[in-house]
């Protein structure tokens, strides 16, 4: 009991320039409300995609195959700004599912492309997401999310450098 006591008493006590500064830096930190916000938002997405077998992280994966067709690990890894190694273990149960397939190109770069059944999943899983989609605008409301889909595009541009 007398370590309970002594903490509380040590919050009433004045806080210290420390203590101030790293309360600033929670309240203002791009990269903690962007990221807090980046899993609420992936476990809405999820919750939804549950019944598919798919994550949002995977999914993402199968549209953007979908709409490039074959490419480059290291330019899907790109697109999707994320390091090749994160790609890579996205991409292990995918394969073992038989939803995306790799292959060695000419010059030791590695290429990936969806396969006949991650189109199938892929068309499964669209309306999961429709709703997870529905839902999330919903939350925010049509012009919030237009608001947030601007700025997070900028956003982007600007931390790329240009």
């Amino acid at each position: 009991m007398g370590g309970k006591r002594s903490a509380a008493r040590q919050r009433l006590e004045p806080q210290t320039e420390l203590e101030l500064e790293l309360k600033q830096i929670l309240s203002t930190c791009g990269s903690f409300h962007l990221r807090r916000a980046s899993r609420i938002v992936t476990q809405l997405y999820d919750a939804f995609l549950q019944p598919t077998g798919l994550r949002s992280t995977q999914l993402v994966i199968l549209v953007v195959l979908g709409v490039e067709g074959e490419i480059a690990l290291s330019r899907l890894a790109k697109k999707l700004v994320t390091s090749p190694s994160t790609l890579w273990r996205n991409l292990i149960p995918l394969e073992r599912d038989q939803y995306v397939e790799t292959r060695l190109g000419e010059r030791r770069g590695r290429f990936v492309r969806l396969t006949e059944q991650g189109e199938e999943a892929l068309r499964e899983a669209l309306p999961h997401w429709q709703r997870a989609q529905k839902r999330f605008v919903e939350l925010i409301g049509d012009d919030g999310w237009l608001e947030l889909n601007s700025r997070l595009g900028n956003a982007v541009t600007a931390a790329r450098g240009g």
